[in-house]
């Protein structure tokens, strides 16, 4: 029963360092296997195609080195290729990938790059028959195929193989203590490979009462959950609350969703015969787990490269207008020119926000307010930055180091948020993502004169996140410029 080996056996908790060491691997990685791949092709395509006379008695001939195509390719072909496996997720979660995920992606995300760098680099080639494209392709696709995955097989295994020892594992609350959430444990403490879970403690929920295993203590109630979650570095939760009673589910999974844990429910006889039940590892015990992606890989990747390109060209190309700005807010009324204030961004983590200074010095000297159309606090400029939404352009400081996004629930106070959750407690759902510069909410409501209008205007978000994707954010994106443009905005 490896979960219940001495914790001594158990390495050190898993760092944002060591997942950050272990995917800079995989890149690495990646990114010397494309340019073995490349040489591949090369080499196959001067010896086997082209008959080239230099490369009749060597492999490596000097002429190699003098091409300029191949030494072109040795440099920014990989780059591609690191780019495109980044973007379909394959370097993140490193202690979390098992060897058919590796195999699944490494041939659909190769096929799609071989096909790109067919059209782009290889098409315009000069050939003798058509058939050698095809070879080209073909030569291209196996040899990157086979050079990623001889060396990510072999590094996912090790670490596979580091989990079902115990030498991995990914601190983990038992959330309930019926009959249920003890027979989990034992049931995953008997499994032959160890899932990866080490389990810390059990959190009581309602009346009932707080069991303990052995080495499992009960560390509280389901109220201090978000708490206990910080304080044990927990990654992963289990929820042995029956989905019948909803009402309590989704009171607990709201407390969650803005930790950043990977949440699992144990499931009844109900889930199992409704088909609610996905196997996630063959050597598992039986788990619904809820999903926190709520875009594919790829397409946060593409979102997040949209959000660095943006926001730097529009840093670069509006400079001079936003010292225009800049002087019309300096020379409106006393005080400094930007505004900084903390606010609530993805996963709880507080940052400072950049605005233009729409209002007067000590516009909250009486505590935390929200502002109204004929707001006195307000300046002449101020009120039209406010309209125009230009007060938000040093936001784009904020999205160029990852603290917001172009697209997404506009971030709130701590104070704002705790009024929020008392009427709807489903706002922690947008703290799975960043925070954004303009969003639908923000887009069809505007801003916010009181708490009843910004849990109105939770709705619109809670929908976008529903329905995301980077279609729906170039929408919101094209509406929000006709409302700068127009003036528009409320």
């Amino acid at each position: 029963m490896l979960n219940s080996l001495p914790s001594t056996l158990v390495t050190r908790p898993i760092t944002a360092r060591d997942r950050w060491r272990n995917s800079l691997k995989y890149a690495v990685g990646d990114a010397l296997a494309s340019c073995t791949a490349w040489t591949t092709l090369y080499l196959f395509r001067k010896k086997v195609l082209e008959r080239a006379p230099a490369f009749r008695d060597a492999w490596f001939p000097e002429v190699m080195l003098e091409d300029w195509n191949f030494k072109f390719g040795l440099i920014f072909v990989p780059m591609f290729w690191v780019g495109l496996y980044g973007l379909a997720g394959m370097h993140s979660s490193p202690f979390r990938r098992h060897r058919s995920q590796e195999v699944g992606q490494v041939l659909l995300t190769s096929i799609l790059g071989a096909l790109t760098l067919f059209f782009v680099l290889i098409l315009d080639d000069a050939i003798s028959s058509y058939t050698q494209y095809y070879q080209s392709l073909m030569v291209l696709f196996a040899a990157q195929s086979l050079a990623v995955l001889s060396f990510r097989l072999p590094f996912t295994s090790r670490t596979v193989r580091r989990v079902h020892k115990g030498e991995i594992a990914f601190n983990t609350l038992i959330v309930g203590c019926n009959d249920d959430a003890v027979s989990t444990v034992q049931e995953i403490r008997a499994l032959r490979r160890n899932p990866g879970f080490r389990f810390v403690g059990f959190v009581q929920v309602g009346e009932e009462g707080c069991r303990t295993l052995e080495g499992i203590p009960c560390l509280g109630s389901v109220g201090h959950l978000t708490d206990l979650v910080e304080e044990h570095g927990i990654e992963e939760v289990i929820l042995a609350v029956r989905s019948s009673d909803h009402g309590e589910l989704e009171s607990i999974i709201n407390r969650l969703e803005g930790t950043g844990v990977g949440i699992k429910i144990i499931p009844d006889i109900y889930d199992i015969l409704s088909g609610m039940v996905r196997m996630q590892s063959l050597f598992g015990a039986p788990l619904i787990a809820i999903r926190k992606d709520i875009m594919p890989a790829w397409q946060v990747g593409v979102k997040r490269a949209m959000d660095i390109a943006v926001s730097a060209v529009a840093l670069a190309i509006l400079l001079p207008f936003l010292l225009v700005i800049a002087a019309a807010v300096k020379f409106s009324s006393k005080g400094p020119i930007l505004f900084h204030q903390e606010r609530v961004g993805r996963w709880g983590k507080p940052f400072y926000i950049h605005k233009f200074r729409s209002m007067y010095v000590d516009a909250e000297r009486f505590g935390p307010q929200l502002s109204s159309d004929h707001d006195p606090r307000i300046t002449s400029v101020g009120r039209f930055l406010r309209k125009s939404r230009l007060d938000e352009l040093p936001q784009f400081f904020n999205v160029l180091i990852g603290e917001m996004s172009l697209v997404g629930p506009r971030p709130e106070r701590q104070f704002y948020i705790d009024l929020i959750s008392q009427k709807a407690e489903h706002y922690h759902h947008l703290q799975k993502v960043r925070p954004g510069i303009t969003s639908w909410g923000q887009v069809k409501y505007g801003y916010a004169e009181n708490v009843e209008q910004m849990v109105q205007r939770l709705r619109f978000d809670l929908i976008y996140m529903e329905n995301m994707s980077l279609g729906l954010d170039l929408k919101i994106l094209a509406y929000t410029v006709w409302i700068v443009l127009s003036g528009r905005g409320k």
